[in-house]
This record gives structure tokens, C-alpha cells and sequence, in this order.
């Protein structure tokens, strides 16, 4: 019964998002690279959505100590121009089933991309390994199993230090750090290492994600509780891609079926977003969802099932054994983080995935943090869910402007 009910639920999610576009996707092999290549950037984020506004773009690429070539966009200098050579760069993280185009998808006065290069900040956009832009490796495509076998603890890993250290190098400078929904938890956790401290000078973390036992979208708790990854997995699919061809193809007619809802995926999944425009929405299902490893999604079910913040568990003592020489995964404790280094959370209440408990939990965690000098700052806003903070109309006023001063005093 479980496995049928999974089955219906990814239907539907298939099923919604291709008819939401209103078309589907080119076959991903399209966009696959050849051994040792990286991807074309003609058609890159640069050109699609940042210099048809004014704005001068750069595209970027880096390679991970463990072979992945990740997309990378740089906005220099905002649309007056400007000396880029002074700025404070600012890298700003995506999160699960999105890339850089999150940050640009409100018009150039009210994204949170284009507003820090009008600010005087040096802009760098970051796309985790898997989607569009950052689907390259110098061994491996996105054919092969080995390519896909990651989660985000190695996102944690390599693709954060990779980027990171790549911004450093090229601006000789320390920078800020903005990130989203998974883009806060694999920052969280970097930090609870003590990893990239020495070039990092602050965070403001969107959406926190440090525990998801409380998670309230019942879309996304449901698959968890379903050991919906796990099924997935268990049909030998690799990658997680929700607007996939051939599943698309295959499983149409599912949202047919009497009880299968194809309406409000957004909703279902995100809570109720409080200000979103019709046109944003179609920009974003224009460009989004991305693809993300299917071990990924499996790493986050069990943080929903569990209430745990651990490194990815191999449901077998003795692989965790190989893995991490103990039974059982690692936590990554939130303690561990520097009491003085600056911190900025801001969290809706209608969130269905960043829960208000779970962000209250985590805030709790980190409550021997010290909030003198601005270096700890919190922010509520009652009305906003989780898409609310990259796409709400008024999210500059509500929430960007709150993080310019944030990062202005750092």
C-alpha cells in the first residue's frame, strides 16, 4: 500500500508541474556534458535573466576535489557601474530543487541579486552540483550512478569550500554569506565543523533549515513518513528530477485518478505564500524546479522522519561503520559555531518546511550565541512562507532591507 500510495503522489507531482509550464522538458541528456567538458554557458544564467536588465555579468566555473564543475555568476558592479575592485562580495546559496536563478526572479529594483549590486556589493551566485548549470564533472556524466551518489553532507564538503574558496581567491576579500532553505542548512552545518570561518564574515540565512521534525507541509511529510525517497531509490533512480521526461510521459493520466490533487503544488508544499504575482510564478516555472540527487532527498526524509541534524545514515551499522567508523551517522552540532561570528535568521509563520518550532528549536540551540553588536539577529514575519522570501512582491521592504543592515554592519 505504501508503495502505491508513493507512486501516486510522485505522479502528481510530475504530472502538476508539466502542466504548469505548459509544456515539457527537453530531454535532460540534452544538457548532459562529455568526459571532462564543462557546460555551455552561451545560453547561462548571465544572458537568460542579468544582462538583458542593464547589468554587467560574468560567468564563472569551478571544479571540486571531487571532480564536479559548478556554475558560478558574477554581478560585479550594480547598473550605475562603479569600480568593482572596492566591493564586498557577497555569495549568495539556493536551496533543494532550485540554482542561482532564485535570486533573480523579482524584477532588478526588488530581487535580492540585483539590489546588493546596486548597494555596492561585488555578487556571486552559487548552483550546487546537479542542476542545469553545474552538471559537469571531469570523469563522470549524468548517465552514470557514481555521478549522482551524493547528499548534502557533500555539498557541506566540497561544493561550499570549492565556492567559497574560489570567491576568496578572485576578490582577495572575505565575504558575506546569504542562503535559502537547504542553502542555510549546508552553511550551518559547514560552520558546526569549523569549516570556512577564515573567509566568511557573516550569515544571513532565509527559511533556516537546522531540524525538520516539525515539519507542517503534509505534501512533503507524507513522502517522508512514506519512505518516499527510499522507494524511489529502490526503483534504481539516481537522479531526482521533477519534471523528467519520461516519468512526465509515463504517469499523465495518474492525475486522473479520483483523490489525486494536481492543484496548488506550490502551496501543498511551501504553505500558503502571503504575496506572490502570477508573473513571478511563471518565471519560476519557467527556469525551476532543478534536478538534486535521489540520495539527497533520502538524507532529508530521514531528518524529517527523525528530528535528527546527522550526516547521512547508510541504514546498515556495518556501512556506517566504513563511513564514519561508529554505528551510526554523526550529528553535526549547531554548538560548535563560533559564539561571535555574526549570524542573521529570518523565518515565516506560514512556512511548511522551515517550521516556526523547528527554526525556534534551532535558535535555541544557538542561544549562548552573543547578540551584542548585531552579531546574532532574528527575524518573525507572520504572514510569509517559504517561497514568500525569493519571490514575494514586498519581500525587499519585509526582509532584504533588514539584511543590507545586517550585512552593513559586518
Amino acid at each position: 500500500m505504501a508503495k502505491a500510495l508513493t507512486f501516486v503522489l510522485i505522479s502528481a507531482l510530475l504530472c502538476n508541474l508539466t502542466a504548469a509550464t505548459g509544456r515539457s522538458r527537453r530531454f535532460l541528456s540534452a544538457m548532459n556534458v562529455t568526459y571532462g567538458l564543462e557546460p555551455s554557458l552561451s545560453d547561462g544564467i548571465c544572458e537568460l535573466l542579468i544582462t538583458n536588465q542593464g547589468y554587467t555579468c560574468e560567468e564563472h566555473t569551478v571544479t571540486t576535489s571531487d571532480g564536479y564543475i559548478l556554475s558560478l555568476q558574477r554581478i560585479p558592479v550594480g547598473i550605475s557601474g562603479g569600480s568593482p575592485g572596492k566591493r564586498t562580495p557577497v555569495l549568495l546559496q539556493h536551496g533543494v530543487l532550485m540554482d542561482g536563478m532564485t535570486w533573480l526572479l523579482l524584477p532588478p529594483s526588488q530581487s535580492l541579486a540585483f539590489v546588493l549590486a546596486d548597494k555596492g556589493y561585488d555578487v556571486w551566485i552559487a548552483n550546487s552540483r546537479g542542476t542545469k548549470y553545474s552538471r559537469g564533472h571531469v570523469s563522470l556524466t549524468t548517465d552514470d550512478k557514481a555521478y549522482w551518489n551524493w547528499s548534502w553532507d557533500e555539498l557541506v564538503n566540497y561544493d561550499l569550500p570549492a565556492t567559497v574558496g574560489y570567491v576568496h581567491n578572485q576578490t582577495g576579500q572575505n565575504m558575506h554569506y546569504v542562503g535559502h532553505s537547504q542553502g542555510t542548512l549546508t552553511a550551518l552545518a559547514a560552520f558546526s565543523n569549523g569549516q570556512l570561518m577564515n573567509m566568511v564574515r557573516s550569515a544571513a540565512l532565509l527559511c533556516p533549515i537546522g531540524y525538520l521534525g516539525h515539519m507542517s507541509s503534509f505534501f512533503s511529510k507524507v513522502g517522508a513518513d512514506l519512505f518516499l525517497a527510499e522507494e524511489l531509490n529502490w526503483l534504481n533512480i539516481n537522479e531526482f528530477d521533477p519534471k523528467g521526461i519520461d516519468a512526465a510521459n509515463l504517469l499523465h493520466d495518474i492525475c486522473k485518478v479520483p483523490g489525486v490533487s494536481c492543484g496548488d503544488l506550490l502551496t501543498a508544499i511551501t504553505g500558503k505564500n502571503c504575496c506572490l504575482q502570477s508573473s513571478t510564478v511563471d518565471l519560476f516555472l519557467k527556469y525551476e524546479p532543478q534536478p538534486t540527487s535521489m540520495k539527497n532527498m533520502i538524507h532529508l526524509s530521514q531528518m524529517v522522519r527523525r528530528g535528527t541534524l546527522a550526516m547521512y545514515d547508510y541504514d546498515n551499522e556495518d556501512d556506517n561503520m566504513s563511513h564514519y567508523g561508529q554505528p551510526s551517522p554523526p550529528d553535526y552540532n549547531m554548538k560548535n559555531i563560533p559564539t561571535e561570528f555574526p549570524l542573521f535568521f529570518s523565518y515565516g509563520g506560514s512556512d511548511g518546511l522551515s517550521d516556526k518550532s523547528d527554526v525556534r528549536f534551532l535558535l535555541d540551540v544557538l542561544k549562548g550565541h552573543d547578540d551584542n553588536k548585531g552579531n546574532f539577529m532574528t527575524q518573525y514575519v507572520n504572514n510569509y512562507a517559504h517561497a514568500d522570501y525569493v519571490m514575494a512582491d514586498a519581500a525587499k521592504e519585509e526582509v532584504y532591507d533588514l539584511v543590507l543592515s545586517f550585512l552593513k554592519l559586518h
